[in-house]
């Protein structure tokens, strides 16, 4: 064991805080940037490299969902593998396969090729996320430097979505879809670096054994969900392969919870999920996202395929997003979850962005930008970023060391796989209902442009009006079931769990 570690591990015996924890803290944010917006950072691209190797409209979305899908199925299993053999170690083979993997997809001369990329980087990207967040959790355990270390790390995870968006508007319009990805290769140099020197870590537990059924019965099962309801917009719902999809991920996340109740070693331990306050936040991540990543994929193809901006303008457009989450986050949650119960920051957050998103229910095809999408954007963007911090903060709280990093993956889990259902499930009600909408409308040849963009549109609003009600139903059951009081700085004991850390909330 080196020098900086034996030091370390003394340092966190006597409570001494990490004197580079700050600089740690951009490493891990950095980190964390570049696994979010890589799930959005191809939506504006999208449309260019759709032309580019040919992809269907029904087959486009996977340059999403397969990454979404690979993060969020495995994320589980990612997060007990840091627990085992190390945060650190875990990190940065996340880092360097996801560095690799984009670079691989970046260079894809078939839009197959592209598919299995962004599998890849969603494989290494279920390494790094959880292995991120539990370094995170594990630093900073001081109430008051807590709300400021989650304030940023919450408004990166809700930001870094729409800063994607940006991003990729920027290199598609200048450089070329594929810069997309290369991109990445950049930040994981940059991220490695900083990892190498900066981030200590507690020895894994080596000795410990994976729970592969458990491993095989969880990932397959949530893959088997996303699979089932990406695949019911060409066949149907009643179809029978989506309903065997459908019913096999619900067999097999069943037998998942009954495994886990009697493996010696399981992958997901129950008492996690049991906590009323972490099942609360769980559940309002995952139908935040599920709203969220629709609405991106949305938006995209309104803004350059209705109102007809360019890559570079639609990036931009999304920037108030980006400053509505990180205002939310870092100038109103982080400075009052020590204040007031994380449910009173919780359940009026999604209400707000329900409120955006009801907005986004009037769009026509020629409305403007000034009168209805950016206040959707801006009650949108302020309201995600007052839930997410108080969300990931109360999911890790009070979480034994040996189980922080299987709690953080169960945090990512929640985001990444309701991203991937959002945009799999909303892809599939706006497509079917503007198919729907052309077929009863279209009389005439001569006004097919014109039915098809009136088509489109509807089909958003209508999928938009779900995604509003998946909001809705997160602030009710953040308001009911996340009971957690507030922490405060002055009077908390550093070494002791947080209030309503317990299993009954």
């Amino acid at each position: 064991m080196s020098h900086s570690r034996v030091q370390t591990s003394e340092d966190e015996a006597r409570g001494v805080a990490d004197p580079h924890r700050w600089w740690a803290l951009l490493v891990i944010g950095l980190a964390q940037l570049m696994v979010v917006l890589d799930a959005t950072i191809v939506n504006v691209a999208l449309p260019s490299a759709q032309r580019a190797l040919g992809m269907s409209d029904n087959n486009r979305q996977w340059v999403i969902t397969a990454y979404t899908l690979a993060f969020g199925g495995l994320l589980l299993l990612g997060g007990r593998v840091a627990d085992l053999v190390g945060r650190k170690r875990t990190f940065i083979i996340g880092l360097i396969g996801f560095a690799v993997a984009s670079g691989v997809g970046g260079a894809a001369g078939s839009s197959g090729m592209l598919f299995a990329a962004r599998a890849a980087q969603g494989v290494f990207a279920a390494l790094l996320a959880p292995s991120a967040l539990s370094l995170l959790s594990t630093t900073f355990t001081d109430p008051k430097e807590r709300s400021k270390a989650f304030g940023v790390y919450g408004a990166i995870a809700g930001a870094g979505a729409a800063i994607g968006l940006l991003l990729g508007g920027v290199l598609t319009e200048y450089l070329d879809w594929r810069w997309c990805l290369y991109v990445n290769v950049l930040f994981a140099g940059l991220t490695l670096l900083g990892a190498l020197r900066l981030l200590h870590d507690r020895p894994g537990h080596e000795e410990a054994r994976l729970d592969i059924p458990g491993a095989v019965l969880g990932c397959g099962g949530l893959i088997a969900l996303v699979y089932g309801v990406s695949e019911a917009e060409p066949r149907g719902w009643d179809d029978a392969v989506v309903l065997g999809l459908l019913c096999g991920s619900a067999l097999l996340l069943v037998l998942f919870v009954l495994w886990q109740r009697r493996a010696r070693t399981p992958l997901l331990p129950l008492h996690i999920v049991k906590n009323r306050n972490r099942a609360g936040s769980f559940l309002t991540m995952g139908l935040a996202t599920l709203g969220m990543f629709g609405v991106f994929l949305f938006l995209t193809y309104y803004m350059q395929g209705i109102l007809g901006y360019s890559p570079l303008r639609t990036g931009l457009a999304y920037l108030p997003i980006s400053g509505a989450i990180i205002l939310g986050s870092t100038q109103v949650s982080a400075r009052l979850l020590p204040h007031v119960p994380p449910r009173l920051l919780m359940a009026p957050g999604m209400l707000l962005a329900a409120a955006g998103m009801a907005v986004l229910t009037q769009l026509e095809t020629d409305s403007s930008y000034v009168s209805h999408l950016l206040p959707a954007e801006l009650l949108f963007g302020f309201g995600l970023g007052c839930a997410f911090m108080p969300v990931i903060s109360t999911a890790t709280q009070g979480v034994a060391a040996h189980d922080s990093g299987v709690t953080s993956a169960t945090v990512n889990t929640a985001q990444q796989v309701g991203g991937s259902i959002g945009t799999a499930l909303l892809n599939t009600v706006a497509t079917s209902i503007t198919n729907t909408y052309v077929h009863d409308h279209l009389r005439d040849p001569k006004m097919r442009r014109a039915v098809v963009r009136e088509g489109v549109v509807h089909g958003f609003t209508a999928a938009t009006w779900v995604a509003m009600a998946v909001m809705l139903l997160g602030a009710v059951l953040a308001a009911v079931l996340v009971t957690a009081k507030p922490i405060k700085p002055e009077t908390a004991d550093a070494g002791a769990p947080a209030p309503g850390a317990g299993s009954g909330g």
